[in-house]
């Protein structure tokens, strides 16, 4: 899975920079996509916009997504990821400082495959991407890539 990206769905600079210093401490070799709103993620995963000239069969490992996000916010991206067949079988975890219980029950419902609370402590930060990484990149068996 290491020539798969990670997409990072993530509108917080320093939130991006904590996650990718973590991706980078954990060894972690996939090039990693970083789109900055919900609307940006939905061209990239679509191949529409600035991303109409990508490569649709090379889908992304996993997409990391935040849920406040501008433009779009993350539990409608779920829903037009979900809601499509090219893009409805991707991992999806959804990596929020949301303590909301109304968005860890919604992110499921609508598909989400994993949910995980930012720790504010940088180490345990660090550890929960590790883990995250190892689990979707390493043990977990994705489903084959749809037929077009």
């Amino acid at each position: 899975m290491q020539n798969k990206p990670i997409l990072l769905v993530e509108d917080n600079p320093d939130d991006e920079v904590l996650t990718l210093r973590a991706l980078k401490k954990n060894r972690i070799a996939n090039h990693i996509v970083v789109v900055r709103d919900g609307a940006e993620a939905i061209d990239y995963l679509f191949g529409t916009g600035t991303y109409a000239s990508r490569d649709l069969s090379i889908q992304p490992a996993v997409i990391l997504l935040d849920l406040k996000l501008p433009k779009l916010d993350g539990l409608d991206v779920l829903k037009r990821i979900r809601a499509d067949a090219r893009t409805a079988i991707l991992p999806v975890v959804v990596l929020t400082s949301s303590r909301e219980d109304q968005d860890l029950v919604r992110s499921y419902s609508l598909g989400a495959n994993s949910y995980v609370r930012k720790p504010v402590d940088f180490v345990q930060f660090v550890d929960a991407v590790g883990q995250l990484g190892a689990y979707w990149l390493v043990i977990n068996e994705p489903p084959p890539a749809p037929t077009p």
